[in-house]
């Protein structure tokens, strides 16, 4: 019997938005992932970098992503890196990505309007990283300078050049703080048949009824909501009222004024409706599975690539160690095992690689190492299938995380005054690491001067989970704290970045032995 695997992915989602999540008005009405939620659900998945690129790379790859060169959004994954869908290539899998990739960075962020990236015309380069078939998005805000297959299917519709101008009308340029929020969560203007997670899941469904039953399939179905743009069709919107509900988490002494929570509001609204469409469009999908009889040989897995600060600690967007950037929704369904429910245990977001290649029956170490050069084969993966099927609690003890948020620091911007407001004194840098358990979360900043102390944080997540004390300084918390110091110490002496090869002359083609 064929052993599918269907992963599904929403694009800057945190953990509190799905339906099956409970104590906080954030959630969505998401009846289809709380279905896959039933078998199993994990409150602690940390993503590995909250930033798209670095995320997305490092879970294909099974690697942190300080080992494979994507600290941040900047550049490509190098091609020399392993996929897991490579190995399910291997073991005879056909192979589907659908949806945002976002491997690839290659242009600066201010490349003009349609000279970015074309995935459409390096379709066979984008295979390389295992896929027999792809449909690319680049991201709403990417197909502004990017040519995607979802910027194809506009072009092929006239529809190109108006939607272009729409998301830069929305406000494409990203923020960080609240004072610097730019979105204006405008609805949907153009037909809902033409809007873009809907076109995604239309491609993805026609990909499931055609692909044949007797071969294993791995299909990534990547939906671009609720990232922004908050521009979810009207429809859904009406769905959801706008709540003008004032729980921000300001813990530093920040204040929000009218009009940054007014945006906010509105873009909580529709980040929500977001969701439910998605939610619609999953359910889609789950039904054309059961319509083939195929859901009870597939192993599901819902998650995200990262969260959205929404004005938590006066943050927006990401990149941020805060749990509402940190913190991702993972839901798994097992096909013919027990449901095992809620699932505080650490999780890494990569862990979802060595997980469908563990349930595909493949050695996740084995298929994601490089015997040469150096340090190829340090993969730090681990699968959670044996906590799926109940005969495990946990698979790891903590989760590292990690980041350097350049893209911060655009032209016209005061980094010195984002500081100042992300509190902690102004010493909260965009670089840093941060290790994670069910009790605690340790955070180090990288941007301390030459002869200065890194400044650190450690919050008691089970007395404080909106991580608004530090205890870095406590006694009480000594021994928790150097535990976190070492774990840190740990996986950065582990886990170097990969080194890579380039040079092609090859003496044995002068065939002289």
């Amino acid at each position: 019997m064929p052993k599918n695997i269907l992963l599904l992915m929403t694009d800057q989602q945190r953990f509190d938005q799905v339906g099956y999540y409970n104590g906080s008005g954030r959630a969505a009405l998401t009846p289809n992932i709380d279905r896959i939620a039933a078998h199993a659900h994990f409150t602690s998945c940390q993503t590995t970098n909250p930033i798209c690129t670095p995320a997305r790379t490092s879970l294909i790859t099974g690697r942190y992503s300080r080992q494979i060169g994507t600290l941040t959004m900047s550049g490509d994954l190098f091609p020399q890196i392993p996929t897991f869908m490579q190995a399910l290539q291997g073991a005879g899998y056909k192979t589907y990505g659908i949806g945002k990739f976002h491997y690839m960075q290659t242009y600066p962020w201010s490349t003009p309007r349609g000279c970015g990236m074309d995935p459409v015309a390096g379709e066979a380069d984008e295979k390389r990283f295992g896929y027999d078939f792809i449909w690319e998005t680049a991201g709403k805000q990417q197909v502004v300078g990017n040519y995607c297959f979802y910027g194809d299917y506009l072009n092929k519709k006239g529809m190109l050049g108006a939607v272009r101008d729409f998301f830069v009308e929305c406000g494409g340029v990203n923020g960080d703080t609240a004072d610097h929020n730019y979105d204006k969560a405008l609805p949907w203007p153009f037909a809902e048949e033409d809007y873009i997670d809907v076109v995604t899941g239309r491609v993805a469904r026609r990909q499931l009824e055609a692909h044949p039953a007797e071969r294993p399939f791995f299909m990534k179905v990547s939906f671009c909501g609720p990232h922004k743009p908050y521009d979810a069709p009207r429809r859904y919107l009406d769905m959801f009222p706008l709540e003008r509900k004032d729980d921000f988490l300001l813990p530093d002494g920040q204040t929000l004024t009218e009009a940054e929570k007014e945006a906010l509001y509105r873009q909580r609204r529709s980040a929500k409706a977001m969701i439910r469409l998605i939610d619609d469009q999953i359910g889609e999908l789950l039904a054309v599975l059961e319509r083939r009889d195929l859901l009870r040989e597939t192993l599901i897995l819902f998650v995200s690539d990262h969260g959205d600060m929404l004005g938590d600690h006066y943050m927006i967007q990401k990149g941020v160690p805060w749990r509402q950037a940190m913190n991702v929704p993972l839901a798994a369904w097992l096909p013919g095992a027990e449901a095992v429910g809620r699932r505080a245990c650490p999780v890494e977001l990569h862990d979802v690689a060595a997980t469908i290649l563990d349930y595909a029956g493949l050695d996740p170490q084995k298929a994601l190492s490089r015997g040469w050069p150096a340090y190829n084969d340090r993969i730090p993966c681990r699968s959670f299938l044996p906590v799926l099927e109940g005969r495990a609690e946990r698979h790891r003890d903590f989760a590292y995380s990690e980041s350097d948020y350049s893209e911060e620091r655009h032209e016209g911007t005061d980094f010195s005054q984002v500081l100042r407001k992300r509190g902690g004194g102004g010493r909260r840098s965009n670089a840093w690491r941060s290790v994670v358990t069910e009790r605690g979360k340790y955070i180090r900043y990288l941007g301390y001067g030459l002869g200065e102390d890194a400044y650190e944080e450690y919050y008691d997540l089970e007395k404080d989970p909106g991580e608004t004390v530090n205890r870095i300084g406590d006694p009480a918390y000594a021994a928790l704290v150097e535990e976190a110091r070492r774990r840190e110490r740990y996986v950065v002496d582990h886990y170097p970045p990969a080194q890579m090869t380039w040079a092609t002359a090859c003496a044995a083609e002068r065939h002289i032995i």
